[in-house]
């Protein structure tokens, strides 16, 4: 009997394995490339490669991110496994798709999705990839009849490409949605990948997460929301609303939310308004239009959050920032309040335009900026050299506050969440309650009266002094007593070495040109190999392990080098038992060195140190016929010849163990052993006039500086 087999367009197509190389493996492990070599090499386990492209072995990313899950290697968790899995499926298909298609075509199966309530493929019924592909088209035809969501893309994928293509994309949108947990996440990771599919016009104008984490609290939408009123979000220059999926994200009654949006661009309007409706918002809250203009009419805006659009510095042109944010001031009514992200030379630099300043100055005078803030370079990573800045409005500000303007100049810190934190603190404060006469100032601010800066008409938007919490901080309240502190150091540190001096005599090393034959020729490998010297390895120590306050003291390049202090880094006895049961502590007189990223040696005269790698130890075994000392192997090494790195090498010039060095004679170790001593201590003493010297003149300096202090009659030794 012959049985007949289906037809092909009612088979299935079982996907195809998504092959990830081993570098692949690491970067969705959030390890080095090295360590996935390792794993491979030690776990038998460890999934075998399935195919072979230019030499480089194929693995299964399946198998692979299921091995990762069962044994718990790794530094990424189970469902952001998944995640990039998912995503690397659809990176992976820029072969037979373009960028902009793989994201609108995705993103528009999550918004079918969730529209439709179930997901776009049924695993009980077992149906072609023309059949599955068909029934997609046909629920985007019946639900999203108006075009507004995802049936333009799908149909546009439909001509393209063939069903088999169509129905892989499901698959992967499935994938991602089983990996986040919900169409929204599966979408936002999506998005957050799109650099890496070569999006540049998506991931031009995105900002950090610190940015986006100050725009929201300055929105503080989160209380509006709470209060259970209903509120209404705006952004008139949306692009891939990044903003206003920021600003919501914190927020838990979307019910409540109404959003409008505009851009000139269609295809990131329509990425916006399914950005939003994945996000949560009600579709019959939402508006988001195709050109520069709100729906007004759809709903008065109750907060406005938008980024002022980028023109590079040839073209931009400040009158047309400043009439930009005019017209977001316009769409304000009583009570609301617009969070403006736009360019430093139009919102806070001197303005050289009589024009521009006219306009600047009229903003000022209608009692509706409430705060001006100059932000950090680097907030928005694509465009390095913009320097950004910030403009908060509210028309009707409460009483305290008319006629005064917050200024705050942050452009010297990084923008941590600390500083996000209390600066918001700062701007909500002086929105809710204006100047306060209890001494509780701005700390990274200035209120200053608008008619000052109408006087100044083009000066700049910049706090005309430190903050008044920088008056009467603690460290400036003390810093009269520190100074006196640093000066009576000096004093007992010149005291200390005149008196060593007077007991030692000054210093004159008996140092005499060598009469006889020059001292034999060795090097630092065959010290070792002679058992006069031990070379022991460091330890790679983890960055999270180390503390200021822990037991043991670390020693790594940066300390070794000079260019970390001694002590500044250290661990914990008890994690140093637990987690690196193997490590060996220093002894006393122990040399730690490195070779990268340059030649550096530092005597361990304390011991009981951990050594970090790259840098190692070198032990000196005292009992041999010619022993020598830390100090003078030290100063040897450090002066050998060809030792140093030429400007690009990658590696340094030789091994150490090619180092070469004289072989003194015992004595003669000793006296130079006494010599190095002798130096050493002298150092000493003169550091530590140099130290408090130092530390009285910074804070000298920085009072004078801020205005906090003030200097008395001249020192009658001074010259002048």
């Amino acid at each position: 009997m012959v049985t007949e087999l289906p037809e092909p367009s009612l088979r299935p197509t079982p996907p195809l394995p998504l092959l990830v190389s081993m570098t692949d493996i690491a970067a969705f492990a959030h390890v080095k490339r090295p360590v996935v070599s390792t794993w491979r090499r030690r776990h038998p386990d460890f999934p075998a490669a399935v195919s072979e492209s230019s030499g480089r072995p194929l693995f299964d990313g399946a198998q692979v991110a299921e091995w990762l899950i069962a044994s718990g290697l790794g530094n990424a968790a189970p469902a952001e496994l998944r995640s990039e899995l998912a995503l690397f499926g659809i990176i992976a298909l820029r072969e037979r798709f373009t960028a902009w298609q793989l994201v609108e075509t995705v993103g528009s199966l999550l918004c079918l999705r969730r529209l439709d309530d179930r997901p776009l493929i049924d695993p009980e019924t077992e149906a072609g990839d023309a059949d599955l592909w068909a029934g997609v088209l046909r629920r985007a035809e019946r639900i999203d009849v108006e075009d507004e969501y995802v049936l333009r893309e799908l149909r546009t994928i439909n001509a393209e490409a063939t069903p088999a293509d169509g129905a892989a994309l499901a698959h992967l949108a499935e994938e991602l949605v089983e990996a986040a947990y919900s169409e929204h996440g599966a979408y936002e990771w999506l998005l957050a990948a799109r650099s890496r599919l070569g999006l540049d016009i998506l991931t031009a104008d995105s900002v950090t997460p610190e940015l986006r984490n100050l725009l929201g609290r300055l929105t503080d939408l989160r209380a509006r929301l709470g209060e259970g009123a209903r509120v209404t979000l705006a952004d008139p220059n949306a692009r891939a609303g990044d903003l206003l999926a920021a600003v919501i994200a914190d927020s838990e009654e979307r019910d409540l939310l109404t959003v409008l949006a505009a851009d000139p661009d269609d295809r990131l309007t329509r990425i916006t308004r399914r950005r939003l409706l994945l996000a949560g918002v009600e579709e019959l809250n939402l508006d988001v239009q195709t050109g520069t203009d709100l729906e007004e009419r759809f709903a008065d805006p109750d907060l406005v959050v938008t980024q002022l659009p980028y023109r590079p510095g040839e073209d931009r042109s400040v009158i047309a920032a400043l009439t930009e944010l005019e017209r977001v001031a316009y769409l304000l009514r009583p009570g609301c309040t617009a969070v403006v992200l736009g360019p430093a030379d139009a919102l806070v630099d001197e303005l050289k335009s009589t024009e521009a300043a006219q306009l600047r100055t009229a903003l000022l005078r209608e009692n509706i900026v409430e705060s001006v803030i100059a932000l950090p370079g680097g907030v928005l990573p694509f465009r390095p050299g913009y320097r950004p800045a910030l403009w908060t409005l509210t028309r009707g500000p409460v009483h305290q506050a008319v006629g005064k303007v917050l200024l705050a100049d942050i452009r010297a810190e990084p923008l941590t969440p600390h500083v996000s934190t209390r600066l918001a603190e700062d701007v909500l404060l002086w929105r809710a309650e204006g100047l306060r006469r209890d001494g509780h100032d701005p700390r990274y601010g200035r209120v200053v009266p608008v008619a000052d800066l109408d006087r100044a008409f083009r000066g700049p938007l910049t706090p005309p002094a430190p903050p008044l919490p920088v008056f009467w901080s603690t460290e400036v309240a003390e810093r009269p007593a520190l100074i006196a502190e640093a000066e009576a150091r000096l004093e007992r540190a010149t005291a200390e070495a005149r008196a060593y001096e007077k007991q030692r005599g000054p210093y004159r090393g008996p140092v005499l040109r060598r009469g006889d034959a020059l001292p034999p020729r060795t090097t630092l490998g065959r010290l070792i190999a002679a058992h006069r010297v031990t070379r022991l390895p460091g330890h790679r120590v983890d960055p999270a392990h180390l503390v200021p306050d822990g037991h043991h003291t670390v020693l790594g390049p940066g300390e070794v080098t000079g260019e970390r202090p001694v002590g500044g880094r250290r661990i914990d006895r008890l994690v140093l038992a637990t987690e690196y049961e193997r490590a060996a502590l220093t002894e006393p007189g122990d040399i730690v060195y490195t070779l990268a990223p340059r030649l550096g040696l530092y005597v361990d005269h304390d011991g009981f140190s951990v050594v970090a790698f790259p840098a190692r130890i070198l032990r000196l075994n005292r009992e041999t016929a010619r022993p020598l000392t830390p100090r003078v192997l030290a100063a040897l090494l450090g002066a050998a010849r060809g030792t140093a790195r030429s400007p690009g090498a990658v590696r340094a010039a030789r091994r150490i163990e090619d180092y070469q060095l004289p072989d003194l004679d015992p004595d003669e170790v000793l006296r130079f052993d006494a010599l190095l001593a002798e130096a050493e201590r002298r150092e000493q003493l003169l550091r530590a006039q140099a130290d408090a010297l130092a530390e009285a003149r910074r804070l000298t300096i920085a009072g004078l500086a801020d205005g906090t202090l003030t200097v008395g009659s001249a020192p009658t030794h001074v010259t002048t």
